[in-house]
């Protein structure tokens, strides 16, 4: 075999080896783009996470925040007017409870949980009628005094 055939075949091994070399490089570099994919992913999940437990954070200060004002609310009115706010207070209660209520229906209840639920609210109910019966009468009482 001549020196240049020798200089030739030499060429064409380094020539490969430069090909398997920048085969492995762009592969290693697809490897490191999907790495940084999936750190740039997982930082977004985190990052939501992060932002659900501030708005969990804001709803607890919102939900104190109401509780310091109707407190000092109740400290400040006349017995009429107590009165009144607890009837609103309980009227919010309803909303609330018939909110979870329709969030409960939605999660799929059972129809025997809800009928023991709405026997519970009605009998619930009477008895706040009963109260506010009991009330007036007694608000009748002190009026005849």
């Amino acid at each position: 075999m001549s020196s240049h055939a020798k200089e030739r075949g030499k060429e064409g091994d380094q020539e490969m080896e430069r090909e398997r070399n920048s085969k492995r490089e762009r592969e290693r570099e697809r490897e490191r783009g999907r790495e940084r994919e999936r750190e740039r992913k997982r930082e977004r999940e985190r990052e939501r996470e992060r932002e659900r437990e501030r708005e969990r954070e804001r709803e607890r200060e919102r939900e104190r925040e109401r509780e310091r004002e109707s407190k000092k609310v109740r400290e400040s009115k006349s017995e009429g007017e107590r009165e009144r706010e607890r009837e609103r207070e309980r009227e919010r209660e309803r909303e609330r409870e018939s909110e979870r209520e329709r969030e409960r229906e939605k999660e799929g209840e059972s129809e025997r949980e809800r009928g023991r639920e709405r026997e519970r609210k009605r009998e619930g109910r009477e008895r706040e009628r009963e109260r506010e019966r009991e009330r007036e009468r007694e608000r009748e009482r002190e009026g005849k005094r």
